[in-house]
């Protein structure tokens, strides 16, 4: 664990207090920055640095960014972008259809490490019509296109003269060149990365010079930093403690917020195995939780109680369906129905001479899963069900959800802007932990089908009446229990100014932070 001492030995040997800085912290260095990977990418700052063609807002509405506009073709297998004409990398480089048709051609030429992104399945080919219009050529219609342009990675644009002489972008790059509001200036490992603004922005200037971000592993160090002045900012999920969090909230000189709902804590049910093979039992599980508490008990209000498996915020997820209140009542009647008897003698059902018995399985080093484990477990033996705890490595946990070796097993939805349409999109797809939850279902080929038409529909109200029976269908069969909705919190030194939370999990906006005057 890092102390407060040595944060502070590091913030007096590489920064210089400035009115003009912004003074972050993150558990780890940013990595090299490569726009077309994954880890060891941090997404925040890859963020920074690389913008996107469409920009996603809160509420899921779509924007112009780097494209100033676009058209779809009658069939959806044409994208045609007009680009703005102002943008140059941070290099001075200028960025056109070419550097587009560049940065799409690395992706499909590292397609195998790419592929588990829909887009990258469906692209084939890119073509530069003038200057700055170029068109997507996709091999079938797939509506989240647009959607998914806007993620983070590996769909936004370095310059070409920093992509690798011989090979792909999958190999590495010489340097981290966007078009983004900020610059990679040092990079330090294990102690610091700082990011200074681009002097070719085309967008508006960033009110801070530049942004240091300190390596702090430790959620309470990163605390004690904050409270000496060390840093000035704590932004994003799992980097603070719900706690502290709160107990920051009451200092007054203190900036505090928490973003929209951005994701979904749920538990997959296993409709091939177990008692959890009976509607019954999964709808008496999902009124027997008392979600109110976790979120109070557990997260101190920073993530509310989850009623459906999305957001009503989410795209398509405003659908205002039955809630799974917190009912014993209702919870042992469902039961009884059942046939699940509960004597005075015994404090779990039986049935036939078989105990109501269920494993939750939780990945054992996350924190947050073991508190929610050890509450649903009490929860549900007020109503005669038993709970085997099962806390599992990493590999193993992971291994579970893959092989449909659970009976309930912790499972996030995937945030925004990937929901809803890339979470449904994998309950398609077997060694999946959604696929194994919903494969003892009658409706489970109706279910594939619905969605391989809704990614494919170009007309919105199809679109919604198709994810309405989806996520209908999975409601109704009470295939999973959600539990709170993810938000990510911010704290702030009141210099920093007004705390704005953006529109994504990955989004720490930086650039929109204006000094208190």
């Amino acid at each position: 664990m890092r102390t407060a001492i040595s944060v502070l030995a590091i913030f007096l040997s590489f920064s210089v207090w400035s009115a003009n800085t912004i003074n972050f912290s993150w558990s780890v260095n940013a990595g090299p920055l490569n726009p077309h990977q994954t880890s060891a990418n941090q997404m925040y700052a890859q963020a920074m640095v690389y913008e996107p063609l469409v920009k996603y807002t809160n509420g899921g509405e779509l924007i112009p960014w780097l494209a100033k506009s676009w058209s779809i073709s009658d069939s959806g297998t044409e994208y045609t972008f007009t680009l703005r004409s102002d943008v140059t990398f941070s290099n001075g480089e200028i960025f056109d259809a070419n550097a587009v048709k560049a940065n799409f051609d690395q992706l499909l030429e590292n397609y195998d490490r790419l592929k588990w992104l829909d887009f990258i399945r469906k692209l084939d080919r890119i073509e530069v019509i003038e200057q700055f219009v170029v068109r997507l050529h996709m091999k079938s219609a797939y509506y989240p296109t647009l959607q998914e342009l806007t993620l983070v990675r590996p769909v936004r644009f370095m310059a070409p003269s920093a992509m690798p002489d011989e090979g792909h972008t999958g190999k590495g790059i010489k340097a981290p060149i966007g078009t983004g509001p900020w610059m990679l200036e040092e990079s330090i490992l294990g102690q610091k990365d700082t990011f200074v603004r681009n002097p070719h922005y085309w967008g508006k200037t960033p009110a801070f010079e530049r942004v240091n971000v300190f390596v702090i592993p430790d959620a309470n160090a990163r605390a004690l930093a904050f409270e000496s002045g060390e840093i000035n900012l704590i932004y994003g999920a799992e980097q603070i403690s719900p706690d502290t969090f709160e107990r920051f909230r009451q200092r007054p000189h203190f900036n505090t917020n928490l973003s929209e709902s951005l994701s979904t804590r749920v538990i997959a049910m296993n409709t091939a195995q177990s008692a959890t093979k009976e509607l019954a039992v999964r709808k008496a599980i999902n009124y027997g939780i008392d979600r109110k508490s976790i979120a109070q008990g557990i997260f101190n209000n920073m993530e509310s109680p989850a009623s459906w498996l999305f957001a009503d915020n989410v795209p398509y997820a405003d659908l205002n369906l039955p809630i799974y209140d917190f009912n014993i009542e209702k919870a042992n009647t469902l039961l009884e129905e059942a046939d699940w008897k509960r004597s005075k003698e015994n404090s779990y059902r039986t049935k036939d001479e078989k105990q109501l018995n269920v494993d939750l399985v939780f990945y054992g080093h996350d924190a947050n899963q073991k508190a929610i484990a050890e509450v649903i477990q009490a929860n549900l033996k007020k109503i005669g069900i038993k709970v085997s705890l099962i806390s599992e490595e990493r590999s193993r946990f992971y291994k579970r959800q893959k092989n449909g070796e659970f009976d309930l097993i912790f499972n996030n939805t995937w945030g925004t802007p990937y929901d809803p349409h890339s979470f449904v999109s994998g309950m398609r797809v077997p060694s999946h932990a959604d696929y194994e939850a919903q494969k003892g279902l009658a409706q489970k080929a109706d279910i594939d089908e619905w969605i391989n038409q809704v990614l494919k529909s170009q007309d919105k109200h199809n679109r919604q009446t198709l994810y309405k029976k989806i996520l209908t269908t999975l409601h109704e069969q009470a295939v999973y229990l959600p539990v709170t909705y993810l938000r990510v919190p911010g704290v702030a030194h009141k210099e920093l100014g007004p705390l704005q939370m953006g529109a994504a999990v990955f989004d720490v906006p930086f650039e929109l932070f204006i000094p208190e005057q």
